[in-house]
C-alpha cells in the first residue's frame, strides 16, 4: 500500500526518529549486544545498528569519538514496546569516518551507553608527508620524504625524478630520498601502493638557486640641500631571498669623491644625509643574496637644492621719521653672498598678528603701513632661493602717545550684575517647573478618578484597569473549517470528511519527523465499534495558516483515491488548542499493521529471527508498487517521495 505523500511537509514522517518518552519501566535501561569491529573500502556504505531495552519512547544518539553525529541518515524502530534497535547508515564512507561509534540514551536521570563500534576504512594509500617544493644550491645534496598510511598495510613507496621512476629498491613508509645535487630545475614525486591500488603524490618542483637580477625603478624623491631619499624595486631573486643592496654614491665635483652604503633589504629605500648643499650626485645600486651579487644598475644623477643662508642680520635699529619709521641693519659682506641671494625679509606684527612682510635689496626700509597706536614688533632674516634664514631677535618699539589727546583709562567691565541676572533666572524657571510638576502629579493621582463636580453635589468617580485577569484558565474554543483560514473551495471538499476530535482517542506514538508525527488512535464508527487508525499530525512548533492549507489540500487529494494499493483516506480533524492559537489538523488513514515496507526489509534481515523472503514476493512487492504509482499518475497526482518508508503493508 502506497502513501502519497503529504508534500514536503511531511517528507520522511513515518519511522523517523521517535520522540523520546518517560512511560514504562525505566529502572532496567540498559543496551543489549556486543561492540564490534567493521572494516569498510573507501566509498562504500557502512551500517550500523545498536538495541536498547526499558523504554518505550527513547531518544537514542549516535556518537563518534565522543562528538554527536549530525546525519540525516538515522532511525530506530521497536520490536517491542520497550525494545527498540537505532539504525546509522553512513554513505560513501572516507577516512575520516573511521574511529569509535556508539549509542547513548538518558530518561530521568538514568544513562545508557552501548558498547563501542570501531569503524577502519580501507582504500588506496592516503599520504601523510609528500615531497615539497624547494630550492637548493647547485650541485648541493638535498632530502625529500614521502610517507603514506592504509589500511590496507603493508604499502611501498616509489619515487620519481620528472617522467621517469627511479632506479631503486621500493621502499615502506616513510620513504626518503637522497639527492646528490641538481643543475636544473627538475620536478620529483613519489606512488604508494597498496593492495587496493595507488596513489600519487603531488609534484615537488626544485629549483636551482643563482644569483639575483638587478634592481629596477632606482628613482629619488624629496631631495634637499643635505638629504635624498632613495627607491627601487627588487629584480627577480633567482629562488634565494635577498639578503641586502648596496648603494655607490658619487659626488660630481672636481675631486669625484664616492663611497658606499650598505642597506638591509626589505624595505627596499634609504635616506642619503650628509649630503652637501647644490651639488651633483650619482647613485647606482645592486642587490645581493646567499649566492652572490647582482649587476650594477645604471648610474642615476641628481642634484641637492641650496641650503637657506646661514648668516643673521646684525645691529637692527629703528629711527622715527615724520613720515613713519626707518629701520636699519649691518649688510652682510660681499664674500659671504652667492648668485642666489634676494635680499632680506622684513617682518612686523602688532597684537602678536603679522601685519606685513616684504624683501628689501639693502639694508635698511621705511616702515609706514602700522598703528602707531599700538606696540609694534620687528625682525629681520637673510632670504635666498632655498628660503629664509635664522630670523633675528624681535625688536619693540613703544606705542607714541599724542599730546592734543589724553587717553581714556581703560575700565574694564563688571561682570556681577550679569551673574545676578543669570542666577535670578535659573532660580525663576526651577521654580515654575517644581510648581507645575507638583500640579500635575496631583491630577495624575486624583483627577482621573474623580469626574468633575460641577452641577452635583457628589464627586463621580471613574476608574479604568490597567489590566485584566481571569481566574478561570485558559479558554479552549472548538475547532472548526471555518476557524483556520483556508480557502472555501478546499473547506467544501473537506466537509464531508471532517470527523470530530471526540469520536477517536489518540494513543502511542508509531514515528515522528522533522514535520509531524503519526499516532495510533481509536476511531468510533457510526454502529459503535472501535476501528483501529492511524493519525498524520503536524508538529505544533512550526506551522501557520499556509502549513495548513498545503498539508490538507493533499488530504482532499486523497479523498478521491480508490485502489487497492493506494492508502485511502478515512477523514480529517482539528485538534483544539488555546484561545489565539490554530488548531492541529490531522489526517485519519487506515492502520497497518505490518508497518512500513522499509522497516519490514530490515527485520527480515537483522532482526531476531531473520527469514529469507522469496523472490515471488519481493517481485509482488514491486508490482503493487508500480499498480499503485501508475494509478496515481492517471489521476494526475505526483507523488514526488516514492521511498520503501511510504510503502505499508
Amino acid at each position: 500500500m502506497i502513501y502519497p505523500g503529504l508534500a514536503s511537509l511531511i517528507k520522511g514522517l513515518l519511522l523517523a526518529i521517535v520522540t523520546l518518552g518517560c512511560a514504562g519501566n525505566t529502572s532496567g535501561l540498559q543496551f543489549i549486544g556486543r561492540g564490534y569491529n567493521l572494516t569498510v573500502s573507501q566509498g562504500h556504505e557502512a551500517k550500523l545498528n545498536c538495541s536498547l531495552l526499558g523504554m518505550e519512547l527513547p531518544e537514542i544518539q549516535w556518537l563518534k569519538d565522543g562528538i554527536a553525529v549530525q546525519s540525516a541518515d538515522q532511525m530506530y524502530i521497536p520490536v517491542m514496546e520497550d525494545h527498540w534497535i537505532s539504525f546509522l547508515s553512513l554513505k560513501n564512507v572516507e577516512r575520516p569516518d573511521a574511529g569509535k561509534y556508539w549509542c547513548e540514551a538518558e530518561t530521568i536521570g538514568v544513562k545508557a551507553v552501548s558498547e563501542a563500534i570501531w569503524i577502519m576504512v580501507e582504500g588506496v594509500p592516503y599520504f601523510t608527508m609528500e615531497p615539497k617544493d624547494m630550492a637548493v644550491l647547485r650541485n648541493t645534496s638535498f632530502n625529500m620524504t614521502c610517507a603514506a598510511v592504509g589500511p590496507p598495510e603493508p604499502l611501498t613507496i616509489i619515487w620519481w625524478m620528472g617522467d621517469s621512476p627511479l632506479q631503486r629498491k621500493p621502499e615502506g613508509s616513510p620513504s626518503f630520498l637522497l639527492v646528490p645535487g641538481i643543475l636544473q630545475t627538475t620536478v620529483f614525486s613519489c606512488d604508494a601502493h597498496n593492495s587496493k591500488g595507488v596513489a600519487s603524490s603531488r609534484a615537488a618542483v626544485v629549483h636551482v638557486k643563482g644569483l639575483p637580477h638587478p634592481p629596477y625603478k632606482l628613482t629619488t624623491g624629496e631631495v634637499t640641500s643635505t638629504t635624498a631619499a632613495v627607491t627601487w624595486s627588487p629584480g627577480f631573486d633567482n629562488y634565494s631571498p635577498l639578503l641586502s643592496c648596496t648603494m655607490q654614491v658619487l659626488l660630481l665635483q672636481d675631486q669625484r669623491e664616492m663611497y658606499s652604503q650598505n642597506i638591509i633589504v626589505p624595505p627596499y629605500s634609504v635616506v642619503l644625509d650628509e649630503l652637501k648643499p647644490q651639488s651633483n650626485y650619482s647613485i647606482r645600486l645592486q642587490c645581493a643574496n646567499e649566492v652572490g651579487n647582482s649587476d650594477f644598475t645604471d648610474w642615476l644623477p641628481f642634484q641637492t637644492i641650496e641650503s637657506v643662508p646661514l648668516l643673521v642680520p646684525q645691529n637692527i635699529h629703528l629711527t622715527r621719521t615724520g613720515s613713519g619709521l626707518l629701520l636699519e641693519w649691518e649688510e652682510v659682506p660681499p664674500d659671504l653672498q652667492n648668485d642666489s641671494l634676494q635680499g632680506y625679509r622684513v617682518q612686523w606684527k602688532q597684537d602678536n598678528i603679522t601685519q606685513g612682510e616684504l624683501i628689501v635689496q639693502g639694508n635698511q626700509v621705511n616702515l609706514t603701513f602700522w598703528d602707531p597706536l599700538k606696540d609694534l614688533t620687528v625682525r629681520v632674516c637673510v632670504a635666498n632661493s632655498a628660503g629664509c634664514g635664522p630670523w633675528s631677535d624681535f625688536l619693540l618699539v613703544a606705542s607714541k602717545e599724542e599730546a592734543d589727546r589724553q587717553r581714556r583709562p581703560h575700565t574694564r567691565m563688571s561682570w556681577v550684575p550679569l551673574v545676578l541676572g543669570i542666577l535670578t533666572a535659573l532660580v525663576t524657571v526651577v521654580a515654575v517647573a517644581l510648581i507645575f510638576l507638583r500640579k500635575r502629579r496631583k491630577e495624575t493621582r486624583f483627577g482621573h478618578m474623580f469626574g468633575s463636580m460641577l452641577g452635583r453635589g457628589d464627586p463621580v468617580i471613574q476608574f479604568t484597569a490597567a489590566r485584566s485577569f481571569n481566574r478561570r484558565g485558559t479558554e479552549v474554543l472548538e475547532a472548526t473549517l471555518d476557524s483556520i483560514g483556508i480557502s472555501d473551495e478546499l473547506k467544501s471538499k473537506l466537509t464531508d470528511v471532517l470527523i470530530q476530535q471526540q469520536q477517536f482517542t489518540l494513543g502511542r506514538t508509531l514515528g515522528k519527523g522533522e514535520f509531524g508525527s503519526v499516532r495510533e488512535a481509536q476511531l468510533k464508527t457510526e454502529d459503535g465499534s472501535l476501528q483501529k487508525v492511524a493519525v498524520k499530525m503536524l508538529k505544533t512548533e512550526i506551522f501557520c495558516s499556509s502549513d495548513i492549507e498545503e498539508f490538507l489540500r493533499e488530504a482532499a487529494f486523497m479523498k478521491d483515491f480508490d485502489h487497492p494499493n493506494v492508502c485511502k483516506l478515512i477523514g480529517v480533524s482539528l485538534k483544539s488548542r488555546t484561545k489565539g492559537r490554530l488548531p492541529v489538523p490531522m489526517v485519519i488513514l487506515p492502520f497497518m499493521k505490518h508497518g512500513d515496507l522499509h522497516t519490514f526489509l530490515l527485520m527480515s534481515r537483522i532482526g531476531e529471527e531473520p527469514i529469507t523472503l522469496p523472490i515471488q514476493t519481493l517481485v509482488r512487492f514491486m508490482i503493487d508498487i508500480c499498480s499503485g504509482m501508475e494509478y496515481l499518475s492517471s489521476k494526475n497526482f505526483i507523488h514526488r517521495d516514492l521511498a520503501t518508508r511510504n510503502c505499508m503493508r
